[in-house]
C-alpha cells in the first residue's frame, strides 16, 4: 500500500530543477500579465483617480475570499499614502456594517468574476445611500461592471494555476492595480517623506523624520559642564555623575569654549598629564561639533561617524549650551 500525504499518494520528491523552473513559469506568467495590464491601461484608470482624488469621505474598499485579501491591502496602501482607507468584509456589510459607509464615501468593489452575491446584495443600499461605486473586475459585462460608476478592468488571460482555477495572476493583477492607484494620488495629493513617516510612526523611516534633536537630549541638571577654570579632577567627577562619557567647559558668560570626552583623558594620559594638577582649559578640545534642537536626530548620524565621535553638545544662536547626547541616545531613539 502506497504512503499517503493529506495532498493524495507520497511522491518522490522532485528535481530542484523542476521545482526551479515551476516557480519561473509561474512569474514569468504573472510578469506577462502585468505587462499586458499596464499596455492596456485606458482612460478608465483617469476616471478611477479621479473619482477617488475628489472623494470627501473615505474609500471603502469590499471584496471576497482571495479578493477580499487583495482588498485589505490595498486599503492599507491607500491609507499609508495619503488616501483614507479602510476594508469591510461584504459579508458582514449586510449584518451591520454597512453603517461605516456613509454618502461621502466611496466603495470600491473587487471582484475578478464582477457577479460575487455578497457584494452585489449591498449594492442596492450603496446606491440608495448615493455613495460612488468604483469596481475593479475582470469582467466588464458582469453585473458589477455595469452598475459601476467607474469600472477599472483586471482581465487576465490565463491563472498561473495548471486548472486555470486558483486565483493567481488575477490576483497580483487586483494588487497591481491597487498600487497604481494608490501612488497616482500619493503623486497628485503631493504626499511628502513627512507626510508618510506621520502615518508610519513605528518604522525606522517615521523615526529618522519626525524625531528631533530636542525629543532625546539630555537638558538642565543631566547637562555635563564645568567652567573653564576648572581642575581636570573636577571635570572628571562631572563626567562621572552625568554618565555621557564627556563634560563641556563654558566661559564666564556659559558659552560653550570646548570639550574633555573618555578619548580626551586617554590622550592626556599618554602624554603624561598630570591629572591631579592639570586644569580642563590645558587638556580640553577647543572647536567641538555641536548640533541644533531643531534638526533631525538623523542628520547627526553622518556628522559622528565621518568624525568618529560618540557625543556632541547642543547649543543656541549664541553658543550657550541648551542639551547634549551621545550615539546610545540615537540608539535608543531608532534613527540609526
Amino acid at each position: 500500500m502506497r504512503a499517503m500525504t493529506p495532498h493524495g499518494p507520497l511522491r518522490p520528491d522532485p528535481a530542484p530543477d523542476a521545482l526551479i523552473a515551476l516557480g519561473r513559469r509561474v512569474l514569468a506568467l504573472e510578469a506577462e500579465t502585468l505587462s499586458v495590464l499596464a499596455q492596456g491601461l485606458d482612460e478608465s484608470f483617469a476616471d478611477a483617480c479621479r473619482l477617488l482624488f475628489s472623494c470627501r469621505g473615505r474609500v471603502v474598499v469590499v471584496g471576497m475570499g482571495k479578493s477580499g485579501h487583495i482588498g485589505g491591502k490595498i486599503a492599507a496602501t491607500l491609507a499609508s499614502t495619503g488616501t483614507p482607507a479602510f476594508f469591510v468584509h461584504p459579508g458582514e456589510a449586510s449584518h451591520g456594517d454597512l453603517g461605516m459607509i456613509t454618502p461621502e464615501d466611496v466603495v470600491l468593489a473587487i471582484s475578478h468574476s464582477g457577479e460575487t452575491a455578497e457584494i452585489l446584495t449591498i449594492l442596492p443600499i450603496i446606491k440608495r445611500m448615493g455613495v460612488r461605486l468604483l469596481a475593479m473586475t475582470g469582467a466588464p459585462d458582469s453585473s458589477l461592471a455595469q452598475q459601476a460608476d467607474v469600472h477599472l478592468p483586471v482581465a487576465v488571460a490565463k491563472e498561473a494555476c495548471p486548472l486555470d482555477l486558483a486565483p493567481t495572476a488575477s490576483t497580483t493583477a487586483a494588487l497591481a492595480m491597487g498600487d497604481a492607484l494608490a501612488i497616482a494620488l500619493y503623486e497628485t495629493h503631493g504626499f511628502t517623506p513627512e507626510d508618510f513617516a506621520r502615518s508610519h510612526p513605528g518604522g525606522r523611516l517615521g523615526r529618522r523624520l519626525l524625531v528631533y534633536i530636542a525629543d532625546i537630549m539630555h537638558t538642565g541638571e543631566r547637562i555635563p559642564q564645568v567652567p573653564a577654570s576648572a581642575s581636570l579632577q573636577e571635570a572628571l567627577l562631572e563626567m562621572s555623575g552625568k554618565g555621557l562619557g564627556m563634560t563641556a567647559v563654558v566661559d564666564t558668560d556659559q558659552r560653550l569654549c570646548g570639550i574633555f570626552t573618555d578619548g580626551d583623558l586617554r590622550r592626556a594620559l599618554n602624554r603624561g598629564v598630570d591629572v591631579y594638577k592639570a586644569r580642563i582649559d590645558e587638556v580640553m578640545t577647543r572647536h567641538p561639533k555641536t548640533a541644533q534642537a531643531d534638526h533631525l536626530a538623523a542628520e547627526l548620524v553622518p556628522t559622528m561617524r565621518a568624525h568618529n565621535i560618540s557625543g556632541l553638545f547642543v547649543v543656541d544662536s549664541d553658543h550657550r549650551i541648551v542639551g547634549a547626547l551621545n550615539m546610545h541616545d540615537l540608539l535608543r531613539a531608532g534613527v540609526v
